[in-house]
């Protein structure tokens, strides 16, 4: 019905930009650039290299799948015999070259002393009244979003949400919330689905009120009246009949007449009352004639409907756009909020929001406007390819027919400003849109964000002179970071020398960070650079650019397997793109064409549509081309390989495995779930939520899809909308992945003894389900672990013997933990030693170890933990306590210094604090409780530091 009323609405007269909408796909991929002369190397598949043939083969298969997901497709087998290539012809851009290298600016908010910012904005927060706490979270983000926690981010986007005032922010930031689920790749979905909580319900976000102790409350969408939703206060309908009725005057419209009941009309407005009662002539005359003002009859009967009713239930949407007129025309405030809630409640897809938005904003009805926002956000990103949303969003009239109303906010253009940035950063919409972020942004921190992204935007354009001015401009709103764009624009610009001195008076003044000497190397030369590089590495061991370079210099030198070796340092903590693209690179050109074909599987399973060599080929391009060249195996082959892969912890190789599997079998959702499940162990999580969305894309069981779905919630801070969806599976069938999510998402709390007997229970019935030996030992290893919680060693002790039974080698680990409960040092110590042995990635091996080993044996352990993955925390804090028990405070303070400068940990900033605060160093101590606070407010042992420190602060200031 509601289509045809719509359908209806259509041929009215509306302004020429509503019509002709069409949405273009975001992702669809464009066919790569056919590769450079020279690629093929001619003379067949006989021993000639790879023939001309076939890879215009390639190239056209390419072509004719552009618009397929690239990681989704299927290949013939390819033809091996004697398939023989050159480096060559497989680079044709060649080697890479330190000269072409250069580090990515960061286009987000980056701190010369991040602890010190994190703590003023906790401090802003705390402090703030409730109504301005949405504005400090909304900073908060702003902070997180340069950090490599997605949940940190996330958390601070819900409490913004959570404290948001009016509706423009809710319906900004709930929609923001939805995005980063990317549920607009969810097959079967619709943009006005509701997750089930007010914090997102797109219904909950359009009611006016501030609410913030309601919005995880279950919503009530689905079952709630549109007056319930829309905050209307019930009116009962009159009863009386219209014989009853003492209609005393009528509107005359044409020929036709509508009775009235004068003190009714005249209650709508003043103008009303001053036209019925005010002494003009209307006020005597028992009909007026109304034909010239816009109304129809069937509008002005809708009036004097609403007049004793309050109620516009039975209207058609184009009679209450009538009565919006009417309710402008003549002030009838009532009327108008009535006339924008009801059509704001009819909003519900991209043609609705087209059609109704221009009538909201000739209108000026608030709500209207908000719903049909609300509409082109939560249909993002494929909504910014409409010509007509681009015009609202992005043009400077757009922008301000927005502002009229109110709703042309910061916070609406940050949101815009990270999907355009992200699907293309050089395009005219993304320089449009950080425009208006430019134009929106009133706080300090606000104009610093947007003339920083502006400036990162204008440099990958190579509009030089543009970008300095932008970064300079934040420069002089106090964001340090920006001077590394001021020094790279000179740069680009030929004034090397001058780029120099603006990195180097930047260290000289502040504390040095890894990315101020990284920045510096660019414009030193000789051993200058590799000092710089080496400092930054010493300072920033997570930037990726020191390693590359580094690599790329052995590699100029014919030092191939030096080369591959320096790439493996940050590749052992960091599965990083841009390492494995240079590391495969470098594998191609030592003819490893089994070593590059991983590499590259692997990156594209992190980034699916990848451009390698310099942005030239498209990774996947690549693969075809090294296929040839590499052992086949058949499916079976390849899970033995997953197998060994995963027992031997290769994280990067079981992902290249898993990529191998699904060329051939791309509809599977459980290799998709497995490739999720490897991705989060590497940190990669906005990949695994991509893999989690394919695998429930492609099951075709009810069952699976419901416990995809409900990883999706668990993984993204929806606990317990992640345990309903664990509990609809079961009861449709009971199944190994339903029963351990429920007992994963059961566990992530402090358990007490009954909730860990069911926990037990549920993995116990998950055991007892069909699956395979990777995800049984997963289970048994979590089993085990619940029952060392319980002091059931002996229980547990089975449950890890039985895990190593089939090859699940982290059960060593759980091992070791028992016999050292027992008091079985010597043994915990050999546990840990086979994992050692057994495990490609061993950094967490020999933290482990050092527990069950003494001081000096464990400060070796330690350090090797580091030296192989130096994000690990707890090395740092063993170092720095050692150091705080010899009295050697200021060695224990710039030991967890180091690691925070890089990695503001929670636990290494709460035991800084407790190191300052036992130095009597209070203001220190609080600026680290609050920066500690920041990541997690409801930190039970931080609080009580930062209390107690608070107060020792107040009586030493007395």
């Amino acid at each position: 019905m509601q289509h045809n009323l719509f359908t209806t609405m259509r041929s009215l007269k509306l302004a020429e930009g509503c019509k002709g909408t069409q949405v273009y796909a975001l992702n669809a991929s464009a066919p790569p650039p056919p590769p450079p002369p020279g690629n093929g190397g001619g003379g067949g598949t006989g021993g000639g290299g790879v023939g001309d043939k076939f890879l215009q083969h390639l190239q056209d298969h390419l072509r004719v799948n552009s618009v397929r997901s690239k990681s989704s497709r299927t290949y013939p087998p390819p033809n091996q015999s004697n398939a023989v290539v050159s480096p060559e012809s497989l680079l044709p851009c060649g080697l890479p070259d330190t000269d072409l290298l250069e580090p990515q600016i960061d286009p987000c908010l980056k701190f010369v002393d991040l602890v010190e910012k994190m703590a003023e904005v906790y401090r802003r927060i705390d402090n703030c009244s409730q109504f301005e706490k949405s504005g400090a979270y909304l900073e908060q983000c702003a902070i997180f979003r340069g950090l490599s926690d997605p949940k940190l981010f996330r958390r601070s986007l819900r409490s913004s949400r959570q404290h948001a005032v009016d509706v423009h922010s809710k319906v900004v930031l709930a929609s923001w919330l939805r995005f980063e689920r990317r549920e607009d790749e969810l097959i079967g979905t619709s943009s006005m689905d509701c997750c089930g909580r007010n914090l997102e319900c797109p219904k909950a976000t359009l009611v006016s009120r501030y609410d913030p102790e309601t919005v995880y409350d279950p919503c009530v969408c689905s079952g709630a009246s549109k007056s319930e939703m829309m905050n209307v206060d019930d009116v009962p309908e009159c009863s009386t009949s219209e014989e009853e009725l003492d209609y005393d005057m009528s509107f005359c419209i044409g020929d036709e007449e509508v009775r009235c009941v004068r003190y009714k009309i005249a209650s709508l407005s003043r103008p009303f009352k001053a036209m019925l009662y005010g002494g003009f002539r209307e006020m005597k005359r028992g009909t007026i004639n109304f034909t010239h003002n816009g109304i129809s009859v069937e509008g002005m009967r809708a009036a004097e409907v609403f007049s004793r009713t309050k109620r516009l239930d039975n209207f058609s949407p184009n009679v209450v756009l009538e009565l919006l007129k009417l309710a402008n025309r003549f002030c009838c405030d009532e009327l108008k909020s009535a006339c924008d809630s009801h059509l704001a409640y009819l909003v519900n897809n991209l043609d609705e929001a087209m059609l109704l938005i221009e009538y909201g904003l000739e209108e000026a009805a608030y709500l209207l406007v908000a719903a049909c926002l609300q509409v082109f956000l939560r249909e993002l990103p494929s909504s910014m390819h409409n010509p007509n949303v681009i015009k609202i969003f992005c043009s400077v009239e757009g922008r301000e027919r927005l502002a009229s109303l109110g709703h042309a906010s910061f916070a609406l253009y940050f949101f815009l400003s990270q999907i355009a940035m992200e699907d293309d950063m050089k395009s005219n919409t993304t320089v449009m849109v950080l425009e208006r972020l430019v134009e929106c942004a009133v706080e300090n921190w606000e104009k610093q964000l947007a003339y920083h992204q502006l400036g990162v935007v204008m440099l990958e354009r190579k509009e030089y002179k543009d970008a300095q001015r932008w970064f300079n401009t934040a420069v002089e709103v106090g964001h340090l970071y920006s001077l590394v764009g001021v020094a790279r624009s000179k740069f680009k610009r030929d004034h090397r020398y001058s780029a120099y001195k603006i990195i180097n008076s930047l260290i000289s003044d502040h504390t040095a960070t890894g990315w101020m000497h990284q920045e510096r190397s660019l414009y030193c030369s000789g051993k200058e650079k590799l000092l710089d590089l080496d400092t930054a590495t010493e300072l920033d061991p997570t930037l990726t650019f020191p390693y590359k370079f580094r690599a790329v210099a052995l590699v100029e030198e014919n030092q191939f397997g030096a080369a591959i070796s320096e790439l493996n340092k940050i590749l052992g903590f960091k599965a990083s793109p841009d390492c494995l693209e240079m590391r495969a690179w470098i594998s191609i050109g030592k003819e490893d064409y089994e070593g590059a074909l991983k590499d590259i599987r692997a990156l594209l399973t992190l980034e699916p549509n990848f451009m390698m060599f310099n942005s030239k080929i498209h990774a996947d391009h690549m693969v075809e081309l090294l296929r040839p060249l590499a052992h086949q195996r058949s499916q079976a082959d390849c899970w033995m390989q997953l197998f060994d892969h995963w027992s031997s912890v290769d994280d990067i190789g079981s992902l290249a495995v898993v990529h191998d599997m699904l060329a051939n079998d791309p509809g599977n959702s459980l290799l998709r779930f497995r490739q999720s499940l490897l991705l989060l162990r590497l940190n990669c999580q906005k990949a695994a939520m991509r893999s989690l969305r394919l695998a429930r894309n492609h099951s075709k069981l009810k069952h699976e899809r419901l416990v995809y779905e409900g990883w999706i919630l668990y993984d993204t801070g929806h606990r317990e909308e992640a345990l309903a969806k664990a509990e609809e599976s079961i009861s449709r069938q009971r199944s190994f992945e339903a029963f351990f999510l429920k007992a994963y998402a059961l566990a992530d709390s402090t358990l007490d003894p009954k909730s860990s007997d069911y926990v037990i229970q549920l993995l116990e019935e998950a055991l007892r389900c069909p699956s395979d030996a990777l995800r049984k030992g997963q289970a048994l290893n979590n089993l085990g672990s619940v029952y060392v919680d319980c002091d059931k060693l002996d229980l547990a002790a089975d449950c890890y013997t039985n895990a190593l039974n089939i090859k699940h080698t982290r059960a060593h680990q759980g091992l070791a933990r028992v016999y050292h409960l027992k008091n079985q040092r010597k043994a915990a110590y050999d546990e840990m030693t086979k994992l050692i042995e057994k495990a490609q990635n061993n950094a967490s091996a020999y933290e482990k170890r050092s527990e069950y080993c003494d001081r000096e044996m464990a400060q070796s352990d330690l350090s090797l933990a580091t030296q192989l993955d130096p994000l690990r925390t707890y090395p740092y804090r063993y170092r720095a306590a050692v150091l705080m028990d010899d009295h050697k405070e200021s060695e224990a303070i710039d030991e967890l210094s180091r690691a925070i400068s890089f990695k503001p940990d929670l636990q290494l900033l709460h035991l800084r604090a407790a190191f300052y605060d036992s130095m009597g160093e209070g203001a220190s101590a609080i600026k680290d409780c609050e920066a500690a606070l920041s990541i997690d407010p409801g930190h039970a042992d931080t609080l009580e530091l930062y209390h107690k420190a608070r107060e020792a602060n107040a009586t030493d200031q007395k």
